[in-house]
């Protein structure tokens, strides 16, 4: 018996979990380059969440030993989106993602701008910004220094 189910009423990802290989690398990483703080911390696992936010937790991390890096010919998460409030938030993180030596691409979507990149096991992650009023175009170069300054936005 199948049936189509539509509408299911979701409204957002609340949190994601992840399978790593250090916990205590992972942590270092997701509280120093982006900025989440530690809710919960056990020996092989933490609850992340962003920062002034009444959510238990949007991250968790379980430690399991001995996994292997992600394989790009295999079926996977290829990545998760985190959203940043403002467009000199989203330079920031470029900034800070190139200093760790993580970014791995940036796009520029029309109704986002994006930055790509991956954390200490290989997993990829988004982190985006939405344009306002932005309308869907074919995925280009992002030039986020030319978008900065078409807004009269600088960083400090």
């Amino acid at each position: 018996m199948s049936a189509v189910v539509t509408g299911l009423g979701l409204k957002r990802l609340q949190h994601l979990v992840l399978w790593v290989s250090n916990v205590e690398r992972s942590v270092r990483f997701y509280t120093d380059v982006l900025g989440f703080e530690v809710k919960t911390r056990y020996p092989t696992a933490a609850f992340l969440r962003i920062p002034g936010s009444a959510d238990d937790h949007h991250l968790g991390l379980f430690e399991q030993t001995g996994i292997a890096p992600p394989h790009e010919g295999t079926a996977r998460m290829y990545h998760s989106a985190w959203e940043v409030g403002e467009l000199t938030d989203l330079a920031r993180a470029r900034r800070r993602l190139i200093e760790v030596g993580s970014l791995v691409g940036e796009s520029d979507h029309g109704v986002s701008l994006s930055l790509y990149a991956k954390d200490p096991d290989g997993l990829e992650f988004e982190v985006f910004w939405t344009v306002p009023g932005g309308t869907s175009v074919r995925t280009r170069a992002l030039d986020l220094d030319a978008e900065l300054a078409r807004r009269g936005l600088t960083l400090s």
